[in-house]
């Protein structure tokens, strides 16, 4: 079916000019949450609506990132002994440089994970990628490289999969696995490390990304876990609080709404809130709500719209919740399979498929299904990570190539 250009939303027609206004620069974007306010995305779109398509050197599941005119992605080639950052143009998918890393002892690589999960960080000065084992580097824009740093051995057979984040002039690292796990801080000038705080021995099987939020007059930087829901000042690396969580793997990056941080385990079967600005263990003292979930793995993130918590688990049992009380509002059975975390934008969610579809969901007391949308047949490809919405447009990243859709 085609698709009118005005189908694709207002703002489109501002994508050319506003595109170095806006700016994805982290993993799920600048709040680190998912949530988008820049220029209108389409609703709805087909194959035809794709403006490029750029394959890519090696392979991985980071989401793209970007500053002004230029995309971001790590990838990972050699069986994981060759790490790669990339530089692409956003607006016609132009290789602009790429960058190998050597890494002579990669490890193995787990099926649902790989060599190159963790996206980039960018400032619009520097680019910042993290591959585990392989290291910490950073950039200039050009891909002159500024500095290195090996943060561990990684143990376990899971691999690494948190996202670099800034806080201030430092880079927050998140370091989880099957053994010592730690939380770092470096210079982002220098790579320095500033502070490092242990976050347990095994098993310590969390991957997520850090997100910094504003608790009263104190800064948080809260990371999900094994064992629960963390909080540490971003400048010294204090454990501030700590909130027991329920059946372990925390994955999913919590969002911050309402007061209250909306967390999910990664194994089945919990999504609970909690209020910040505790102190030691805040498990009866912070913690709002409790909901049981399905016996299904979360992986995707969930997501806040307005009054309306959403969660979808990888078998595709989506969820809406109450976001101040917990209470289901409605169940759905969504076809696919689904790692990559949701995205709100203008009120809508978007969260694609692992076959590389996108649904676009209206929140609110009821399933409203607005759209899902194909790029085609993408037979081979699996789509893991999260879109990223620049200017009007959507970037969807497969393990091996970039696509970019818009109106034409």
């Amino acid at each position: 079916m085609k698709y009118s250009p005005l189908v694709l939303c207002l703002g489109l027609a501002l994508t050319l000019t506003s595109g170095a206004a806006e700016n994805w620069p982290r993993f799920r974007g600048p709040t680190g949450t998912g949530h988008h306010t820049g220029a209108a995305l389409p609703t709805k779109w087909s194959a035809e609506n794709v403006l490029w398509r750029a394959e890519l050197k090696g392979e991985g599941f980071s989401s793209p990132v970007n500053w002004g005119d230029r995309i971001f992605l790590t990838a990972a080639a050699d069986k994981g002994s060759t790490r790669l950052v990339l530089a692409l143009d956003m607006r016609s998918g132009k290789l602009l440089w790429e960058k190998a890393i050597p890494c002579e002892a990669p490890g193995k690589s787990h099926n649902m994970n790989g060599f190159a999960t963790p996206s980039c960080l960018t400032d619009g000065e520097r680019v910042i990628a993290f591959f585990g084992r392989g290291g910490i580097h950073c950039f200039d824009f050009n891909g002159k490289p500024l500095w290195s740093q090996s943060l561990g051995e990684f143990a376990g057979p899971w691999g690494s999969a948190a996202s670099p984040v800034f806080s201030g002039n430092l880079v927050i690292q998140n370091c989880d696995a099957q053994g010592a796990s730690f939380i770092a801080a470096l210079d982002k000038k220098t790579g320095k490390i500033v502070w490092r705080t242990p976050r347990g021995e095994k098993p310590m099987g969390g991957w997520s990304t850090p997100i910094e939020i504003q608790a009263g007059k104190r800064s948080e930087l809260v990371v999900n876990s094994e064992q629960g829901l963390d909080a540490y000042d971003p400048a010294s690396g204090k454990l501030l609080w700590h909130c027991n969580g329920f059946n372990g793997r925390g994955e999913p990056v919590p969002d911050f709404a309402h007061g209250l941080l909306y967390v999910l385990n990664g194994k089945a079967g919990d999504i609970y809130a909690v209020r910040p600005g505790g102190s030691g263990d805040v498990s009866e003292t912070h913690r709002v709500w409790h909901t049981p979930r399905p016996k299904v793995r979360d992986i995707p993130s969930p997501i806040v719209v307005s009054d309306y918590l959403f969660a979808i688990d990888m078998k595709g049992n989506a969820t809406t919740y109450e976001a101040r009380t917990g209470k289901v509002l409605w169940t759905e059975k969504i076809p696919g399979a689904y790692t990559a975390s949701p995205v709100e934008s203008n009120g809508l969610i978007y969260l694609n498929t692992e076959s590389g579809e996108t649904l676009v969901i209206k929140p609110g007391p009821k399933f409203d299904l607005v759209a899902r949308n194909s790029i085609g047949d993408r037979a081979g490809e699996l789509f893991r990570a999260s879109i990223a919405p620049i200017a009007g447009r959507i970037y969807l990243r497969s393990n091996c190539a970039l696509y970019c859709v818009g109106a034409k």
